[in-house]
């Protein structure tokens, strides 16, 4: 169960096209993680597109680390896990359910 977020800045040099998080936000919520914080679920962005499928953009930028991936395209929400396998190598689709 996710019960909360944290924004970060998209730091990438065209955020219109791409999105990159902020590395001192992402580091401090791993260092935050492994001190016995809260633990990090995984990461979302949008694609503006409509289509809510990672990209192969977002296959390379991605670490087989298990962690779950939302992407938010209008009014759909995907999840995705990253893996070593899957769509473009990279992520296996996770069903989303509301409690």
């Amino acid at each position: 169960m996710i019960t909360g977020f944290q924004a970060t800045e998209n730091v990438a040099e065209s955020p219109e096209m791409r999105f990159e998080i902020d590395p001192r936000a992402l580091f401090a919520a791993l260092k935050a993680e492994r001190a016995g914080g809260p633990r990090i679920a995984g990461y979302w962005h949008s694609h503006p597109s409509g289509d809510a499928t990672p990209s192969a953009t977002d296959a390379a930028m991605a670490a087989p680390d298990g962690k779950l991936w939302l992407i938010v395209a209008g009014e759909l929400i995907a999840g995705w896990n990253a893996s070593e396998s899957g769509l473009h190598g990279r992520f296996e689709p996770v069903v989303l359910t509301e409690i």
